[in-house]
């Protein structure tokens, strides 16, 4: 029997180019993960999207103008869809003193504008497990 491969859907909030996020897609199918891309940046939209395609991660680029209450609403909606077990992790622009807030809204993890896309395929091989 095959290993189940890890599913993360990536979607953006905020306004801008999806260039960077266009290419984390292609270096995370490189390195193995199915990736759904998505342009919404509704949270319904979003946590639909994920259930629906049986996501194991949500990875959410921020963008300049991102509303950082929409990931509290996002984690909100994955309880209510009773699929807490999606977790959602971050990264892009944001002020450093949104970085506590939006983790105390139930992002794991941020990741900031520089992070390498080695970074982060190093951190999602370690924290993201399959369903």
């Amino acid at each position: 029997m095959s290993e189940k491969i890890v599913r993360i859907l990536l979607a953006k909030l905020g306004d801008g180019f999806d260039d960077a996020m266009l290419r984390l897609a292609m270096v995370s199918r490189e390195a193995g993960f199915e990736v759904i891309y998505t342009d919404f940046q509704e949270p319904e939209a979003i946590v639909t999207s994920a259930v629906q395609e049986s996501a194991d991660h949500i990875g959410i680029t921020t963008l300049p103008g991102a509303d950082i209450k929409q990931f509290a609403k996002i984690t909100e909606l994955l309880a209510q869809k009773n699929a807490s077990n999606i977790k959602v992790t971050a990264g892009g622009f944001l002020a450093d003193d949104d970085i506590p807030e939006i983790k105390e809204m139930g992002v794991t993890e941020f990741f900031p504008k520089g992070t390498t896309f080695q970074e982060l395929i190093d951190w999602a091989k370690e924290h993201i497990k399959p369903s």
